[in-house]
């Protein structure tokens, strides 16, 4: 999936406004870009006229428009991941596990709602660089902490492996939300919400199968 020019990391990192603005015109002009276009069709040509640049100026920021894909992904990452800090440093008094759950679900679909044609695009069609696959890991990994801890000592709960259970949350929640948000036929938010949070709840607080509540 090369466009043309090496790379995938941006050539420039502003260190004035006027340049950090540019760069995030370009970013804003490729997400407008993207969605609209796909990515095969979504030319640095078209994101330059878009942002109101020349072409030139935007390959002294990026090398091509898998560079610039990447960018946006992992902006997605890291928004995702300081709402659900913001999250965990809100959260008051315990509260049901059903609650618990939808504010989890709630939170990764709120996520995904600004622009489902871009996300669709970055989940499909975004290059893999290392760092990319790193910061990736790293976010399911934080995640995988945030679900255990919510759960671990839940009086609801009654998994036998809180450590999968954790795991099999964020990944179910994560590819659900991803394909159901982003499909040609979406799903209702507010409906998909609802059967995620029955779904995982009930899984959670059923216990292994065959074995009785205490």
């Amino acid at each position: 999936m090369s466009s043309g020019r090496g790379g995938l990391q941006p050539r420039k990192q502003p260190r004035q406004a006027r340049a950090e603005l540019t760069r995030q015109r370009i970013l804003a002009a490729a997400a407008h870009v993207f969605a609209e276009y796909g990515y095969a069709a979504g030319t640095t040509n078209r994101i330059a006229e878009r942002a109101q640049i020349s072409i030139g100026s935007l390959y002294q920021y990026y090398p091509n428009k898998d560079a610039i894909l990447m960018e946006l992904l992992a902006r997605h990452l890291d928004v995702g991941m300081a709402a659900a800090t913001a999250r965990q440093q809100d959260e008051g008094p315990p509260r049901p596990l059903e609650d618990v759950i939808r504010g989890y679900v709630r939170l990764a679909i709120e996520n995904h709602l600004d622009d489902p044609q871009l996300l669709r695009v970055m989940i499909e069609q975004a290059p893999r660089s290392p760092e990319l696959l790193e910061k990736t890991s790293r976010y399911q990994q934080a995640r995988t902490v945030y679900v255990r801890r919510l759960i671990e000592d839940h009086p609801e709960s009654r998994v036998a492996d809180v450590h999968i259970a954790a795991r099999l949350v964020v990944s179910t929640v994560e590819l659900l939300v991803h394909q159901l948000i982003a499909a040609p036929d979406p799903l209702d938010p507010a409906r998909l919400e609802n059967e995620l949070v029955t779904m995982l709840t009930r899984y959670l607080a059923g216990g292994p199968q065959g074995a009785a509540a205490p």
